[in-house]
């Protein structure tokens, strides 16, 4: 299994490049049967005006973890995957460190998909609870 995690995160964590995930610096950084989990920095780049973690910046987070889990947990190479609701309860502000994502699936049906995304602090604290739609469309031959 380990192995096989390695490579998982290996794609994961390449897929980043070029993207809004490499320029919040997002990185994936466990996976297990029915969870996928990635941390970004808290940085004044991700900061409201008054010094706290914006919500947009969690949001994007959690929406890439969400979507990169779809991809994982269906066939990425039959299917394009797309988040197509997300909200979010931001419950704690955080200044400075990490915060780390874990969306893990509520509903895995062939068509749409519901995640849960818990964005905690370094702490283990919840920061926020957000909750994705994904939609799991035939890329056609």
């Amino acid at each position: 299994m380990e192995e096989h995690k390695e490579k998982i995160l290996a794609v994961c964590n390449q897929i980043r490049k070029n993207t809004l995930m490499e320029t919040l610096n997002i990185e994936f950084t466990d996976v297990g049967e029915n969870f996928l989990i990635a941390k970004m920095p808290v940085t004044p780049k991700v900061h409201q005006p008054d010094g706290v973690l914006h919500g947009g910046a969690t949001v994007a987070l959690a929406e890439s973890v969400g979507s990169a889990a779809s991809y994982i947990f269906l066939d990425g190479a039959s299917f394009y995957v797309r988040g197509i609701e997300i909200a979010a309860n931001h419950v704690k502000s955080v200044k400075e460190g990490f915060v780390y994502a874990k969306a893990a699936i509520l509903h895995k049906g062939r068509t749409t998909q519901l995640w849960e995304i818990r964005v905690t602090n370094e702490q283990g604290e919840l920061v926020s609870n957000c909750k994705l739609t994904t939609i799991a469309l035939p890329k056609k031959n």
